[in-house]
């Protein structure tokens, strides 16, 4: 069941769940010229009797909010977290405003994943209920004629990933001339997963008057850019804080890990996070030797600094990095002086600092000339102990993320190849595409088979991991040394 279907009144949720965070945000950024929260009370008679037939009796803080807004048209980069009732947020006013009459895409809502894509179009169906409001979801991994068929048929909102709905854009299988409200849901995530040029390309198929709405969990520089790109110059920021980290530049998080397990876990949260640019800091030598190995084995392209390596290669080895020809660099503290490079999106704490100031050092490699930045230690029960006491020295509030299950990180990196190699495929000359057919016979051959299912997913692998710029620099240090 979706995040909005089932609610109660703030006042019951309150009674039955006094610490539910989605009901009290512990910090609220509102833009200049706010317009007064929405109530329930304020919505059309049909639209409020079909949210009570569901179980509603109040909005959430994200919708009394962010509505107004999206009903005046006025552009807003809105920050909240997922499960705090953000789809509501922008179903809602979609609603009130489409002209029902006019069978033509009128608001289109991009997200990161088909599953979201699902599941945005499911509450669509349900709160339009009754309306006549038609909407599509539209995403890769299936046939395009069930989609296309229901284009045909008339829609008024269109719920996509970006590189299927740009596959169909160019086919011209979609009308954008009537779009007037483009919502972007989960930005940060879209932009995680690589879509920022199919975004470009969607823009210059719509009307250059459209209100844009985005929703992020976290607000990085690249979200601020993609708002930029995408929004009016008068847009407005509101941001809704939950887990009592007031919104800022720098956010600190750590996970708790046997000593034994900080490889597999650097590894897992590399994987998860995708960094554009990161830095991985030991206390000792060896540990930044180790580390390097046990990443490179695995895949990663990785640059090392630490008393053993010589200046020649340090020089090399920091070029790489400034240039983002390399986007990780394991470290020492003394290694590190003197390296002053501000796009690094991450930091990654690998032991705990026995001065409790080095972290404040380390955490500051990020989020430095404006931008924003996560610094994510991993630690274990001991190591939580000083973590604890350096919260407390210096007013830092860390937050403590759950476990990362094998099945979460397999899902996002399947997400990841799937819209790789879509855009990939999206752009082969029909000669290529004639050329890849004669490998559908045994595509079918190999599917069919459980033990030949592994030779597919070793082909994805090599995919997924195939050689790039940053790699190239790993394989020349190599050669180097």
């Amino acid at each position: 069941m979706s995040e909005e279907i089932s609610q109660n009144s703030a006042a019951e949720q309150a009674a039955q769940e006094p610490m539910n965070p989605f009901l009290n945000p512990v910090h609220i950024v509102e833009p200049e010229n706010k317009l007064p929260d929405y109530t329930f009370n304020d919505l059309p008679a049909d639209l409020k009797a079909t949210l009570e037939k569901h179980g509603w009796s109040d909005l959430m803080p994200v919708q009394r909010k962010t509505m107004p807004y999206m009903l005046a048209a006025r552009d807003m980069l809105v920050q909240s977290k997922t499960g705090s009732g953000k789809t509501g947020a922008f179903v809602l006013p979609l609603i009130q405003v489409i002209v029902r009459e006019h069978k033509f895409p009128q608001a289109l809502i991009l997200v990161p994943t088909r599953e979201l894509a699902q599941q945005v179009e499911e509450e669509i169906e349900k709160l339009a209920e009754g309306t006549g409001i038609k909407s599509v979801a539209i995403f890769g991994g299936v046939g395009y004629e069930p989609q296309l068929r229901t284009l045909r048929e008339g829609v008024h909102i269109i719920v996509a990933t970006p590189g299927r709905l740009l596959d169909h854009a160019q086919r011209g299988n979609v009308d954008f001339l009537s779009v007037r409200d483009l919502i972007m849901d989960e930005a940060d995530e879209m932009l995680s997963m690589g879509f920022y040029p199919d975004m470009q390309r969607i823009r210059r198929y719509l009307p250059k008057d459209i209100a844009c709405t985005m929703f992020s969990a976290t607000i990085p520089q690249t979200v601020k850019s993609l708002a930029r790109e995408f929004q009016r110059k008068n847009a407005g920021f509101l941001s809704l804080s939950y887990d009592k980290v007031i919104a800022n530049n720098l956010e600190h998080r750590y996970y708790m890990c046997d000593v034994m397990d900080k490889d597999k876990m650097t590894i897992k949260v590399l994987e998860l996070e995708n960094p554009d640019s990161c830095m991985i800091f030991c206390n000792m030598k060896r540990d930044v030797s180790y580390l390097e190995q046990v990443l490179s084995n695995y895949g990663f392209s990785v640059g090392a600094l630490s008393g053993d390596i010589s200046q020649k290669l340090r020089e090399k080895t920091l070029a790489a990095f400034r240039n983002k020809k390399l986007n990780i660099l394991i470290c020492t503290d003394v290694a590190a002086r003197g390296i002053d490079v501000t796009h690094v999106t991450h930091v990654i704490i690998y032991d705990h600092p026995d001065d409790h100031e080095v972290y404040v050092h380390r955490s500051g490699r990020t989020a430095r000339a404006g931008r924003s930045g996560v610094a994510i230690s991993l630690i274990t029960p001991v190591e939580e102990i000083e973590l604890q006491k350096t919260a407390v020295d210096f007013g830092i509030q860390f937050i403590k993320m759950p476990a990362i299950t094998e099945e979460e990180l397999a899902n996002r990196i399947r997400q990841r190849a799937a819209a790789e190699l879509d855009r990939e495929k999206r752009v082969l000359g029909q000669m290529k595409k004639e050329r890849l057919r004669r490998f559908l016979p045994l595509v079918d051959e190999l599917a069919s088979n459980p033990e030949d299912k592994e030779v597919l997913a070793y082909l994805l692998d090599k995919f997924y991991w195939k050689e790039d710029d940053k790699k190239k620099f790993k394989r020349e240090q190599e050669g180097t040394n």
